[in-house]
């Protein structure tokens, strides 16, 4: 039996997976699956799995205030028996992805995906298979292409930084780097972008859904 804990901010979600799940397995006629929980934010989800054996968790990336589904990913595998975790969310920006992957999930799906395929992709997460919808798997394929014209982790946290207005001196004391550093960074950027300015570089990342 593969237990599960849902943890998305929006109860019509919650509700609309379970129900999924549930169709998917009378369509098969299987019972291998169950619900043992639901939780709104990232830290009940870690809460949650603390006390309560969950063999997966089907985890949202954004709740709002509070940690973010990578973070509670990261704390998750921290945990002394931790559950695998698989994203189900809408965002498929290439810092999403990385960051959810890079935190531990060994599997990022979106919430369009066909129930038939949930399941496949939560049978196979629950054993510890790397699952991938083809969209994300294509953006991780292009990364691996072309590093060259790939922005780094640390590169898309500076521009995120850069979009929100903050100044180079700014962006320094929040990632603890040099103005030097930072400076640094935005070379590569606009070399990697194929742009000269911040506004450009800005709005080029969120053309190809970098940040």
């Amino acid at each position: 039996m593969i237990r599960i804990l849902l943890a998305d901010d929006h109860a019509i979600v919650r509700a609309g997976l379970r129900a999924l799940l549930d169709s998917g397995l009378a369509e098969t006629d299987s019972a291998d699956i169950e619900v043992v929980g639901e939780v709104a934010t990232a830290e009940d989800s870690v809460a949650f799995c603390a006390t309560t054996q969950v063999d997966l968790v089907l985890m949202d990336l954004r709740f709002g205030p509070g940690k973010s589904g990578a973070e509670a990913t990261a704390a998750l595998r921290e945990l002394p028996a931790p559950p695998n975790v698989l994203v189900v969310t809408n965002y498929d920006t290439d810092a999403d992805i990385l960051g959810a992957i890079e935190a531990g999930a060994v599997g990022y799906i979106l919430k369009d995906t066909p129930p038939a395929e949930l399941l496949a992709a939560v049978r196979s997460a629950a054993d510890g298979e790397s699952v991938l919808s083809p969209s994300v798997a294509s953006r991780l394929m292009t990364r691996v292409r072309k590093p060259d014209t790939t922005l780094s982790p640390r590169e898309i946290e500076v521009l995120r930084l850069v979009a929100d207005g903050h100044s180079n001196r700014e962006i320094g004391k929040r990632l603890f780097l040099s103005e030097t550093t930072v400076k640094s960074h935005l070379v590569h950027i606009y070399s990697k972008l194929g742009v000269k300015s911040r506004t450009s570089a800005v709005a080029r990342a969120r053309e190809r859904g970098a940040i």
